[in-house]
């Protein structure tokens, strides 16, 4: 494999420097958490090698979340990144297709070109809502398909399948014998509801999460995979005892205690996500230099500038930036044009949020 650095990783804001940013809306999460603030006093845990497939308190804790799953269908993994990078490198290989939705977070992309695979890039239109075209994909599948890739939510715009869209995805894939990957990280964060776990779906079927975005904890590092498939599920550990043989106990410690109380970590969630929503739809609603399709999931959207701004967009990043201190993901961290950028508006505090979006009117103006 040859690895190339990506650019939303090379320009991630904790590369740039959080000292260097006032209003960081480039976060595609909700406002890390301390232990103080989840009120964690981590025990003196004995610093052993843990279960290679995670803990099963953990794994039982994930599998709760479908009633038809049991703790031997989740393998914990280093982060959803992890997962991915997995499944990517257990399945895929030169001679293998993949297709693949776009936009999309960087590693369903990169991965499997390092690997060297075919890949069909299903483009994903503004003027179609971002809605995933299912012929399309059941169009671009060849008899060397492997997986079909989506993300539910969304990233970057908070758009969403429906009920209906994602089973007959699960059975498009099931037609013509290739798994269906749903990368569902923010599935926890679904403005109208979640959609079921796809991986209890059917056994073709593998989904992957993590802690990092609902949860606020990416510096713990727990994502997972999930798959009914025994078969699957004993290549992919396979491969994950190639990479790291197991987790850290403290973040699974830590990974416990947040999926112990999950309803009461994300009701609030979801409350203050729905209002900081209305706040951008409000923003949006006076903003007439953007345009938009209004997220229905996460925490990121995907505005895109009805014009070229002053100076074009190069100059409006360096505006954004040096005279208003704000920070956001221009389109090309996901191989689209830099009049799109991804804006999160779950990481800040809503002043910080309220004076990026501020910034970001008057970068527009050229001032």
């Amino acid at each position: 494999m040859r690895y190339v650095r990506m650019p939303i990783e090379v320009e991630s804001p904790e590369e740039y420097g959080y000292g260097n940013i006032r209003y960081n809306l480039s976060e595609s999460s909700i406002t890390d958490q301390t232990l103080s603030s989840l009120g964690l006093s981590v025990p003196d845990l004995t610093l052993l090698y843990g279960e290679h497939r995670g803990g099963e308190r953990l794994r039982t804790l994930i599998a709760a979340d479908a009633p038809s799953l049991k703790p031997d269908d989740v393998l914990v993994c280093g982060g959803a990144a992890t997962a991915l990078f997995i499944i990517a490198t257990a399945l895929l290989g030169p001679g293998d297709h993949l297709v693949v939705i776009r936009p999309n977070y960087a590693t369903n992309l990169e991965t499997p070109r390092a690997i060297g695979c075919a890949i069909s890039l299903i483009d994903l239109k503004f003027e179609d809502g971002f809605r995933i075209d299912i012929g399309r994909i059941a169009a671009a599948i060849t008899p060397r398909t492997k997986i079909i890739s989506v993300t539910c939510p969304h990233n970057p715009t908070g758009t969403m399948l429906s009920e209906a869209e994602l089973r007959q995805l699960v059975d498009l894939a099931r037609e013509n014998g290739c798994k269906l990957l749903v990368d569902e990280t923010y599935r926890e964060l679904s403005y109208g509801g979640m959609l079921p776990l796809a991986a209890s779906l059917g056994v073709h079927v593998i989904s992957v999460s993590s802690l990092s975005k609902a949860f606020g904890v990416p510096g713990i590092r727990i994502g997972w995979l999930i798959t009914t498939d025994p078969a699957l599920q004993e290549l992919f550990l396979a491969a994950k005892e190639q990479i790291s043989i197991c987790g850290s106990v403290v973040d699974e410690w830590i990974a416990e205690q947040v999926l112990s109380r999950r309803a009461a970590l994300l009701t609030p969630t979801l409350d203050e996500m729905r209002a900081r929503l209305d706040l951008v739809s409000d923003w949006m609603a006076g903003e007439p230099l953007l345009e938009w399709v209004k997220p229905s999931g996460g925490v990121v959207c995907f505005p895109r500038m009805r014009d070229v701004p002053h100076s074009g967009t190069d100059g409006f990043y360096k505006r954004l930036l040096e005279a208003h201190g704000t920070y956001v993901g221009p389109g090309h961290w996901f191989e689209m044009p830099d009049t799109h950028f991804r804006l999160g508006y779950g990481w800040t505090t809503r002043p910080e949020l309220e004076a990026g979006l501020n910034g970001i009117s008057k970068a527009l103006r050229g001032t």
